[in-house]
């Protein structure tokens, strides 16, 4: 009886899981098969989740409908420009709070955990008219800039550097190394994990992101994938084909960017943290 009761809770809990599992993904699969559908039958009733009729017209109706091409364009310009430059200030910050001993380190690490606080539409005002006293408004720069560091990014490189052991920096130190090249050549390839983990998060936010970058653009060759579809469902009668169909193809490079960098989120996830 006792060795069973640890299979049988192994298998509820594996139950409760595919349960969860279903859950999540059940809106995703809604809005895949959605956009298979024709309009007539999207909101026919009873509704059905399978439809009767395949067909792929949704997705040529909005790609003559909106310049699709030219928001994803935007989106990737946007979304891997914070990420790439996001991974070098919050992996140096990181490195600086973790392992480099000045006057007052701590209390600027807990003013940099303060902003995490302080909500974006507290600051988006002042965001805007500094970008517009620089005259970055309607420009990839303007968008990224405002993005290009924060406070989540630094802490999880802090915790991940944390882990270096103290003698390969002390090595690299002997043989005269700056302490920039000992970051570069030593802490940071021992941190790689931690660079993916947190690459998959920053590309992912700043990909869905709306708010930002709907006030930061005007014209319509400068808007991102989000904010375009948002536009469209705003500016035309409501049609839930091409709506499902920009929901389907706004996840497509996620989901590629998440399966190439897998194996070392999951690592990273269940590593980052571990040291305080």
């Amino acid at each position: 009886m006792i060795a069973r009761t640890p299979k049988l809770v192994s298998s509820l809990l594996m139950v409760l899981l595919i349960i969860v599992a279903l859950i999540m993904i059940f809106p995703i699969l809604w809005i895949a098969l959605t956009s298979l559908k024709p309009e007539s039958l999207i909101l026919g009733k009873p509704a059905k989740l399978f439809p009767e009729v395949y067909t792929i017209e949704q997705y040529g109706l909005l790609l003559n409908a909106i310049p699709f091409f030219t928001f994803v364009k935007n989106s990737l310009i946007f979304a891997g420009g914070v990420t790439i430059i996001s991974l070098f200030f919050d992996s140096m910050a990181g490195y600086a709070f973790a392992k480099l001993r000045f006057p007052g380190s701590n209390i600027v690490f807990f003013l940099v955990l303060a902003t995490l606080m302080i909500p974006f539409q507290i600051v988006m005002i002042p965001l805007y008219l500094m970008m517009h006293k620089l005259h970055g408004l309607d420009t990839y720069w303007g968008m990224i800039i405002p993005r290009i560091t924060n406070a989540f990014g630094i802490y999880l490189m802090r915790q991940f550097f944390l882990s270096v052991p103290e003698d390969l920096l002390d090595a690299g130190r002997i043989e005269g190394l700056s302490e920039f090249k000992i970051y570069i050549k030593i802490a940071l390839p021992i941190t790689t994990t931690a660079l993916t983990t947190l690459g998959v998060f920053h590309f992912m936010y700043n990909w869905n992101d709306f708010l930002w970058p709907l006030i930061i653009t005007t014209s319509q060759e400068m808007r991102t994938l989000p904010v375009g579809l948002a536009l469209f469902t705003g500016e035309h009668v409501m049609e839930h084909g091409p709506i499902m169909a920009g929901a389907v193809l706004s996840i497509i490079p996620i989901l590629i960017f998440y399966l190439f960098a897998q194996k070392t989120f999951i690592k990273g996830v269940a590593l980052s943290g571990m040291k305080g």
